[in-house]
């Protein structure tokens, strides 16, 4: 039995164009000016011969994966993503992941430009931050091909990659009060968008609500909602040392807000941890260089960047179903809780 193996000229003449023309259009080349109608034709002629059939395959969708164009729905301004960089972690892990793949990144829009900037042109759209369903629909009217980062109100249809917050809220409580703190206070930024487009509480204060609750510890008048910033954290900070039966702990959504806390309780001339401890979220850089370094709960920002990218070329490969990814935070433990030496 004689085996024949095609070759690239046999491709060629099958698909009426030069071999030169099939060689660069199964490697890819992107300088090649070719229409889709021609490209079609050469795979479609080397999977008739079988050609090199498990390797066309791939060499096919690289192809197809290269061609196609996504946006960004980003809701932090730049000047969050310098104050907070959590927000800029998932975007550069979403860009490393997309270049990593192929996939190019044709747009970025942040919360508020929708009108001047829709992407509708576009192959698929990621949103990072809690964008309302409106918002997101202005910019971008297909929902099964947007991928939703970091996004508080579930919408039916799109792929979700999102923090373990239950976990999350439950490690960095289920530390304070293995130290010895019953009465916790929660400072924290509003970050959920109703479908009318309002700031909501969020997954975080609910799930410390649920929490505490659960304990028989919650004491509403602890929580204190405002800006995700330093400027936010030190305001808060500032309101829960008010209260008459202040706290001997703090909870904080975010470590930019907690290093404006902890501002604000040197300013009182509070001592941390001794007459405050502290418990940051998202592991930012600076965390590990705060006063003192801050116990705080990391979260893998990039990762989830990478993973929204990841999904969005499943949903180009032509995944139909709806696919939700969760990662499962750790504690980082520092000074700023007293136990610093404490292993988990």
């Amino acid at each position: 039995m004689v085996i024949v193996i095609a070759t690239i000229k046999d491709i060629a003449k099958l698909a009426g164009v030069s071999p030169a023309t099939v060689s660069r259009v199964l490697n890819n080349d992107a300088g090649l000016a070719v229409s889709e109608e021609t490209r079609e034709r050469i795979f479609a002629a080397a999977e008739q011969l079988q050609y090199k059939l498990p390797k066309l395959k791939r060499m096919k969708r690289a192809g197809d994966m290269a061609r196609r164009q996504i946006g960004l729905l980003l809701m932090a301004s730049p000047d969050l993503e310098r104050l907070d960089p959590y927000f800029m972690s998932v975007r550069q892990g979403i860009e490393a992941e997309c270049s990593e793949l192929g996939l190019s990144i044709a747009a970025a829009v942040r919360l508020g430009q929708a009108e001047k900037q829709p992407l509708n042109h576009l192959d698929g759209v990621i949103v990072v931050g809690s964008v309302s369903e409106a918002e997101i629909g202005s910019v971008y009217g297909n929902l099964q091909r947007a991928v939703l980062v970091d996004h508080a109100c579930p919408i039916g249809g799109c792929d979700t990659v999102n923090l373990n917050f239950k976990l999350a809220v439950r490690i960095a409580l289920d530390h304070l009060i293995r130290l010895g703190h019953t009465r916790i206070g929660y400072i924290g930024g509003e970050e959920a968008l109703d479908a009318s487009g309002n700031w909501q509480a969020g997954t975080r204060p609910a799930e410390f609500r649920d929490y505490m609750a659960g304990k028989g510890l919650y004491a509403p008048e602890l929580v204190k909602l405002g800006e995700w910033n330093p400027d936010g954290g030190y305001e808060l900070m500032r309101q829960l040392l008010q209260e008459d039966n202040r706290p001997t702990a703090c909870f904080v959504g975010s470590d930019p807000m907690a290093i404006g806390g902890l501002r604000a309780l040197h300013d009182s001339g509070m001592a941390v941890p001794d007459e405050m401890a502290v418990v940051g979220f998202d592991d930012i850089e600076l965390a590990a260089y705060a006063h003192p370094p801050l116990t705080t709960i990391r979260v893998y920002a990039e990762q989830l960047g990478r993973s929204a990218a990841r999904l969005m070329a499943e949903r180009l490969d032509g995944r139909e179903a709806a696919k939700h990814v969760t990662l499962d935070p750790t504690l980082v433990v520092r000074e700023s809780c007293g136990a610093a030496n404490l292993k988990q």
